[in-house]
């Protein structure tokens, strides 16, 4: 495993391979969605929803535009282009000393996108179920 949790997590970008996650993740990870009110607590779901992510947001126009990190954190922001709306967001990622990522938020704009990112997080997690 890598002792860069952020080069870990931009090499599954790159793959959009879910795989990775399970050992990129502690075990209490923490997933905050643009969408849904209340945190999601733990590895298991925490991988879904970025599973899903994954899938969503995976095509050629998806890149990270700016990195800015901490010793423990790190907020990466990115650009796509789904369905003819521009989207931009920032993932914000926390991590432990085993370098398993802790916490994991997303923030989004515009509306537009929030609202389509919402539909399509939603039907990828229920056909996931």
């Amino acid at each position: 495993m890598h002792t860069d949790p952020i080069a870990a997590w931009h090499e599954l970008v790159e793959s959009r391979n879910p795989n990775g996650l399970d050992a990129l993740l502690d075990d209490d990870a923490v997933f905050h969605s643009p969408v849904v009110h209340t945190p999601q607590v733990g590895k298991k779901i925490t991988a879904q929803y970025l599973g899903a992510a994954l899938q969503v947001f995976a095509n050629d126009s998806f890149r990270y535009v700016r990195e800015i990190r901490g010793e423990r954190d790190a907020v990466l922001e990115f650009e796509l282009e789904l369905d003819g709306i521009h989207v931009n967001g920032v993932d914000m990622i926390a991590w432990n000393d085993a370098h398993r990522i802790t916490e994991f938020k997303v923030m989004l704009r515009p509306l537009k996108a929030v609202n389509l990112i919402h539909q399509k997080m939603a039907a990828m997690l229920q056909a996931a179920r």
